[in-house]
Formats: structure tokens, C-alpha cells, sequence
């Protein structure tokens, strides 16, 4: 009797494919806004800088003279002991937390709401920043990491800086095992094995000495787990949607 193919034992979910997300320190979330935080201040500290696994960046405890505390992703130069500002009437400084309508045209912010109270959802990976572009009509405009420009109520809210840990990704792994330890701490496949390099038994596209799947490989959202590899609900492919990766880098 033959056995499961990788994507299907992945499908199920079990232990070997499961992060430890147990080790965790806490999510990395503003709490819902507080009575009169859009036009007043709350006055905070940074209790603690501490390594989240699974995170690329280090999480601030932020502690509030309303009994408050909260994890958020940590900005570069945000120090132990660090006073804080939260609320609408908060200076524009490194480590305050603002409503996006009240931050000047130029600034850098991360940690950004895409709704109001939604908790931060956007520029949270280490080195990433959002700018904030200008005040209109239609909100305030925000131009996100990838470069793409929206427009966001003037309530969500946003803390000033860059998050911390930029160019962690320059630091080669000298060692498999470094690698292997940082895809575990995230619950990620590793190595990657190409399906076309496996036996017809273990994967879709394996069998056969040629260099091509040898079926088609955009799959619906929809297909059951033993045939769901390759290109997953695919708009475009070829040289089409490359053409079109290359232009939104350049824009």
C-alpha cells in the first residue's frame, strides 16, 4: 500500500508541519482605540524589547497610564524605558502612535491600519515603511512598501519610524541548519524539492525523464489536496505576467 503524497500530509496538518506558534511572545496588535484617543494623549513607556520567534524583527512592550499594554513591532532607535505618546494630540516622534490624518505629508510610518481599529496590518516586516503622501478629500493618502498609493480614513492610526531589523536578509545562512531552524520557528515546507524530480508516487508532476510537468500547472482554488501544486488560481503566466512583475518594480 502506498502512502500520502507530501502536499497531502501537509493538507492535514499535522505535527511535522505545524509552526510552533506556542513559543510566540504575544500578537503584535494596537488595542481598540480608547475613549478619547483620537483628540487627546496617552502617555506610555517601553517596558521591555524582547526576540519574537517566527518574527524578523524584535516586538516592543508599550505600557499606558490607562493599565494598557501591548506588543507592537519594534521601530529602529526605540530604546528600554522610552517614553511614548499615543493619540490624536501626540508629537509626530519615533515610537509615537498617531491617526493618520494628524501626520504631517513626508513622514515615515509603520505598524498602519487599513481600517480604523483593525490594530495595524500593514508595513510590519522588518525594514518596511509606509510614507504618508498627502491630505485630500478622499483621506489621506499612504504609499505602501510595494509602491502601491491608497487612500485611508484619517482615523486609522500609525506609528512613526521604520521597523526595526532592516537588512536582515543580507546576512547569508553559512550553515543547512540555520536555514532550517528559521523555517521550522515558521511552519515552512524545506528544502524545496522540485515535483518534476520525484517519482510519479510522491507528487503530480514527478515521473518520466522529462524536464516538464507534463500537465497543465494552473490549478483551481478549489482542488482537493493531492492534486493542488503548481500555480494555485493563477490570473496570468509566461512572459505576460513577468513582463507585468517587471513593470510594477520599476513604478
Amino acid at each position: 500500500m502506498g502512502k500520502k503524497i507530501l502536499v497531502q500530509r501537509r493538507g492535514k496538518g499535522t505535527q511535522v508541519f505545524r509552526a510552533p506558534t506556542y513559543r510566540r511572545e504575544a500578537p503584535a496588535r494596537y488595542p481598540p482605540m480608547a475613549t478619547g484617543e483620537l483628540a487627546g494623549v496617552l502617555e506610555g513607556v517601553v517596558s521591555e524589547i524582547v526576540h519574537d520567534p517566527g518574527r524578523g524583527t524584535p516586538v516592543a512592550l508599550l505600557k499606558f497610564q490607562n493599565g494598557e499594554r501591548f506588543y507592537v513591532a519594534a521601530t529602529e532607535g526605540l530604546s528600554l524605558d522610552q517614553r511614548v505618546m499615543r493619540g490624536g494630540a501626540a508629537a509626530a516622534d519615533t515610537g509615537n502612535i498617531l491617526p493618520i490624518g494628524k501626520i504631517s505629508e513626508g513622514t515615515l510610518i509603520c505598524n498602519l491600519e487599513l481600517n480604523p481599529g483593525d490594530g495595524g496590518t500593514m508595513a510590519r516586516a522588518s525594514g518596511a515603511y509606509a510614507l504618508v503622501v498627502a491630505h485630500t478629500s478622499r483621506g489621506t493618502e499612504a504609499r505602501l512598501p510595494s509602491g502601491k498609493s491608497i487612500y485611508l480614513k484619517d482615523e486609522c492610526r500609525a506609528m512613526i519610524g521604520v521597523v526595526s531589523g532592516g537588512g536582515r536578509t543580507e546576512k547569508p545562512f553559512l550553515t543547512a541548519g540555520a536555514r532550517r531552524a528559521l523555517m521550522r520557528t515558521r511552519g515552512r515546507r524545506w528544502p524545496i524539492v522540485k515535483g518534476q524530480k520525484m517519482v510519479a508516487a510522491s507528487h503530480p508532476y514527478g515521473g518520466g525523464r522529462h524536464k516538464h510537468a507534463g500537465k497543465p500547472t494552473t490549478v483551481s482554488r478549489t482542488t482537493p489536496p493531492g492534486r493542488k501544486v503548481g500555480l494555485i488560481a493563477a490570473r496570468q503566466t509566461g512572459r505576460a505576467a513577468k513582463r507585468m512583475r517587471q513593470v510594477a518594480q520599476i513604478l
